[in-house]
């Protein structure tokens, strides 16, 4: 069972880390940051499936960061006009998932909230600094998304750079205390490209 939750993760660090690689490539190649479609495509599905290697690991920080971007990467798609063409029973089965796996994972009242926030595995400075992390890390998105609905188009601008460069630093320090070699490998390849497009669009201005 243990290499099947760690193959889920594997996959979803795989995909972030391909969307990252492919907007990197396009930046490149165009001088300045861009943001192509496909980018929230690997995203969506990437956190569908890095939210369920949280669950699978009982792990809230990994659950709550993917949360809170999972409906901010369905914006995107709706700004960039990709969300309608994708079927209807698609669209809807995405935007309820969170909510089954909730319903299902965590039916029994205070016991299975218990397990969630007192994870034995893991010291409460450690959930704190994971938790910590993650919400900075989300907070970059959030900061993408208010901009784009100010420029009515999806782009990712300095701040979002920013954001995403303390915030992966900070799950990097979890991870390695939490000896977790998916967040590891997704966040090293990260913060090279953060730092990149930092200086990318640096020089646009």
């Amino acid at each position: 069972m243990t290499w099947l939750i760690y193959g889920i993760g594997a996959i979803a660090q795989l995909l972030f880390s391909a969307r990252t690689l492919l907007q990197w490539i396009i930046s490149e190649r165009n001088k300045k940051v861009l943001t192509p479609s496909l980018f929230w495509k690997l995203s969506l599905i990437a956190s569908f499936l890095l939210f369920v290697y949280g669950y699978l690991r009982n792990d809230f920080a990994i659950m709550l960061g993917q949360m809170l971007t999972y409906f901010i990467y369905v914006r995107n798609m709706q700004l960039q006009g990709e969300w309608r063409r994708m079927h209807r029973f698609v669209r809807n089965f995405i935007l309820i998932f969170p909510l089954i796996i909730i319903i299902i994972g965590y039916n029994n009242n205070k016991q299975d909230l218990y397990n969630l926030f007192n994870n034995e595995a893991i010291a409460d400075w450690l959930f704190v600094l994971g938790i910590v992390g993650q919400i900075i890390f989300t907070l970059r998105f959030i900061y993408q998304w208010i901009y784009s609905e100010k420029q009515k188009q999806s782009s990712l601008p300095l701040g979002f750079w920013m954001l995403s460069l303390l915030g992966a630093s900070l799950i990097f320090t979890y991870a390695v205390f939490r000896k977790d070699p998916i967040l590891i490998a997704g966040h090293i390849f990260g913060i090279i490209t953060y730092v990149r497009n930092m200086m990318l669009l640096r020089n646009q201005s």
